[in-house]
């Protein structure tokens, strides 16, 4: 019967949209709002509940006459955020300037070996911030081997210093984490430093760090818990093994480290920690860089071989031990290789970087009735709103979004404007540039080679590439033509740019430009047209010819 129900009610309002006047343009702007074109779609002031089948949940589970009757209900804040990173921040900090009550709950679960940190999230304390830093130490590392060849004549013996390093990105970070707790209280946010959990649909008990229990309502709640890294399931990784969240505030040099992972974290802090002068071991279980494009993952691996770090690939760790006996190195990993043959190394540092989890496992979401992905901890969302009407996800932990902080900053600040202001903007997920701080570094913005391929097919998909030698490598005399360029263009519409690939210097500030003319829509066409600035590696993009299909060498000779 309410099958039957359900058509006739699509039914009516196809025939509304039909006949009124301005038809198409409301189901487009209703299609833009929530994401969906199909009717009947259901508001109750203004908050999207969903189509038929999300308002008969609703109904049967309470939600719907919690969502018409309560808006009386006196609650403690109009919204409370549970984490305090980047996104959770900027959301926290816009719905305060719309006038709404804002608390922010924000803790920190210690790490195995007891490693905690501030106000701010993944990206300020453990992530892109102290990332960035080191990788900048590696950078200056390689300037000085460089230098000789303009001139410079700095000694013979040029060493780094860990601790000094160290400490100065320690002090970095714990400014920046001061300056979020002023930021919240000039916006009159109140911050809780606090563990949250769900209790009931409106209400949250926030524990401290001596176990004090305090509940806290809201009429809408902010999940932006974020994600921390996974530990594999062996004997004493946890025992003897860390992770990114420990590294950056080791308080002695890592020493001959093995990494045991190929994300764009295992890479990036290999290549680092090599740049400072380490000897350095990556583990791999399959391929590198799975998600990103695998043409530049390879080429990203044979420049890191190139520069002295060791590659073990397809081995998958089995166990750490400590070495009680030895001098030299503290720990044993016994590993296997795919062909079944066992692999023994001793390292003084072994750092997992396999993978990351959401965090929301323990914050009570199951109490009222959020759906979650149980392969991964994710949120289903549309539009950043849950099955639970009233409670919202942001960043990491949302199914299916990019784990970038200016992605979750961006939905947090859209989010907050929909909920308190008249906006009806949406944060677009599509087209978003990254960069991966290897010691190539990388920079890409929409399809990778092989997802173009596979998704409109090899006949319709045009590779544009070449090698690049930057000019200031050249008197350094280092490797020639490993920097690498390609454009990915959709054929049938007019060779639109939907797949953007630097590899070499400075690639954050280069991809970071071209980002816009990707967004907008340009064809490759449009970068013909554009003038380069010359000399730099940018320019090169501006004057591609050589195609993939065409087999042709894509070597640099000169300038």
């Amino acid at each position: 019967m309410f099958s039957v129900k359900k058509k006739f009610a699509a039914y009516i309002c196809s025939l509304t949209f039909n006949f009124l006047k301005n038809g198409p343009q409301m189901q487009k702007a209703m299609a833009e709002r929530v994401g969906r074109s199909s009717v009947p779609q259901v508001f109750i002031r203004g908050q999207h509940l969903g189509g038929c089948d999300d308002t008969m949940a609703a109904h049967c589970s309470g939600k719907l006459r919690e969502m018409l009757f309560n808006e009386e209900e006196n609650y403690d804040y109009d919204l409370i955020v549970i984490g305090g990173g980047s996104g959770g921040l900027a959301a926290s900090k816009e719905a305060a300037k719309l006038g709404k009550k804002v608390a922010v709950l924000d803790f920190v679960t210690p790490t195995p070996i007891g490693t905690t940190w501030g106000l701010g999230g993944t990206c300020v304390n453990v992530g892109c911030i102290p990332k960035k830093l080191m990788h900048q130490a590696a950078i200056l590392g390689q300037a000085i081997k460089d230098s000789a060849n303009f001139g410079w004549n700095l000694g013979d013996k040029v060493d780094h210093n860990w601790s000094v390093m160290r400490e100065n990105v320690q002090n970095h970070i714990g400014s920046l984490n001061w300056n979020y707790k002023v930021q919240l209280r000039t916006e009159q946010v109140k911050y809780v430093n606090a563990y949250a959990e769900f209790v009931e649909a409106h209400k949250i008990k926030a524990i401290d760090k001596k176990g004090k229990e305090t509940l806290m309502s809201a009429r809408h709640f902010i999940i932006a818990t974020g994600e921390r890294p996974r530990y594999p399931d062996i004997e004493g990784a946890k025992e003897y093994g860390i992770t990114s969240d420990d590294l950056f505030s080791l308080e002695h040099s890592p020493g001959k480290t093995l990494v045991v992972g190929a994300s764009y974290v295992a890479l990036e802090c290999a290549g680092f920690l090599a740049g400072i002068g380490l000897d350095v071991t990556v583990m791999v279980r399959s391929i590198l860089l799975r998600g990103f494009d695998q043409d530049i993952a390879e080429r990203i691996g044979s420049y890191m071989q190139s520069e002295g770090i060791k590659f073990i690939r397809p081995c998958v760790p089995k166990k750490v031990e400590k070495i009680e006996s030895s001098e030299q190195h503290k720990l044993r990993v016994t590993a296997s290789m795919e062909s079944g043959d066992e692999v023994v190394g001793e390292y003084d540092t072994v750092l997992f970087a396999i993978g990351r989890d959401a965090c929301t496992d323990k914050i009570g979401l199951d109490k009222v009735g959020i759906q979650v992905n149980p392969k991964n901890g994710k949120v289903p969302a549309v539009n950043e709103q849950t099955n639970v009407p009233h409670i919202y996800g942001i960043g990491d932990i949302l199914e299916g979004k990019p784990e970038l902080t200016p992605v979750a900053i961006e939905a947090g600040l859209l989010l907050a404007r929909r909920l308190y202001s008249d906006s009806t903007i949406q944060c677009d997920y599509t087209y978003v540039p990254t960069t991966v701080f290897t010691p190539l570094e990388y920079g890409c913005i929409g399809f990778s080679e092989d997802l173009a391929i596979e998704t409109y097919g090899e006949e319709n998909i045009e590779v544009y590439h070449s090698n690049i030698t930057p000019l200031e490598w050249t008197v350094a005399k280092r490797e020639t033509n490993v920097c690498y360029v390609k454009l990915i263009c959709l054929i049938p519409e007019k060779e639109k740019v939907i797949g953007f690939h630097y590899l070499g210097p400075n690639a954050g500030e280069v991809t970071q430009g071209f980002a816009l003319g990707i967004k907008l829509g340009a064809t490759k066409s449009d970068f013909d047209s554009t003038i380069g600035i010359h000399p730099t590696c940018a320019e090169i993009f501006t004057t591609l010819s050589v195609t993939k299909k065409s087999g042709k060498s894509t070597e640099q000779a000169g300038c």
